[in-house]
């Protein structure tokens, strides 16, 4: 029992108590209300505009990943018309990584999509390298995804946070706490994520992959949501050149985006 207790170190463990209760609090409403806590996903579309992205023989990275990212769109809407999907472009128009960043945080998404094309520096000579491989954000760039968290904390976007929590530093002990369990939480879903994806990709396509990797790709780097990047195959690798470009890889790859999203959120109402 703390008895008499004043001056900083009360202070301190007031903040972690209610900070403590304030994460666990929303944690308990989204586990009692699975659809507020799940629905809006954005979609980015690699690249575009004056950014073509990898070349191939024929087509351009940021072509591919937009026709796939409006396919990923369309089918989401007609599978899961509860959910709200955004896409950060819609047309061949650059976009700055910031900003794609920036309109999923605003956007308050649940899940950040990032749709590329990989290619290999052998060019149309390394056939052998081909396959779909999902990058998750890097934990050694912890710092900018920490400061996007900050940004998008639940006591930040109370109104009238300053009043209410007057004194409250991100610099506290107390504040780092909630800010890495959610940072933690964060990179744990992605990584869940980017696992049934890719089991979708091998198992149901037939696609090599090359797995799930943690690399510091600075689109995910200022989510403040489970975000995956998507390197959707190997634009100059010839065979995987027409497989993206042809209607049926584009559908097959948005029906196992689609796929992973509903055991995704399956997965994480579960818990």
């Amino acid at each position: 029992m703390i008895r008499n207790l004043t001056g900083p170190k009360a202070t301190t463990i007031f903040r972690l108590i209610l900070l403590f209760l304030l994460f666990t609090n929303s944690a308990f409403a989204q586990q009692a209300n699975p659809e507020f806590r799940f629905k809006t996903i954005v979609i980015d579309a690699g690249h575009g505009g004056k950014d073509p992205g990898a070349r191939g023989a024929y087509s351009v990275e940021k072509d591919v990943a937009l026709s796939i990212a409006k396919k990923a769109d369309k089918l989401i809407r007609a599978e899961m018309p509860e959910i709200n999907v955004v896409l950060t472009r819609t047309t061949d128009k650059f976009v700055e990584l910031n900003r794609r960043s920036e309109i999923a945080n605003e956007s308050k998404a649940n899940l950040f999509i990032s749709i590329h094309c990989n290619s290999s520096p052998e060019g149309a000579s390394g056939t052998s390298v081909h396959g779909v491989m999902l990058l998750v954000y890097g934990f050694h760039r912890k710092e900018e995804q920490m400061e996007a968290l900050r940004e998008n904390s639940s006591i930040y976007i109370e109104k009238d946070y300053k009043k209410n929590y007057d004194g409250y530093s991100e610099n506290d002990p107390t504040a780092l706490i909630v800010l890495n369990t959610f940072m933690e939480k964060y990179r744990k879903q992605s990584i869940l994520f980017g696992e049934l994806l890719n089991k979708e990709f091998v198992d149901v396509d037939g696609r090599r992959s090359r797995g799930v990797k943690e690399q510091g790709v600075l689109v995910l780097a200022h989510s403040a949501m489970p975000a995956v990047l998507v390197e959707t195959g190997y634009i100059n690798n010839p065979t995987e050149e027409a497989y993206l470009n042809s209607d049926a890889g584009q559908r097959a790859i948005a029906a196992s985006i689609v796929r992973a999203i509903k055991l995704y959120r399956e997965k994480i109402n579960a818990n």
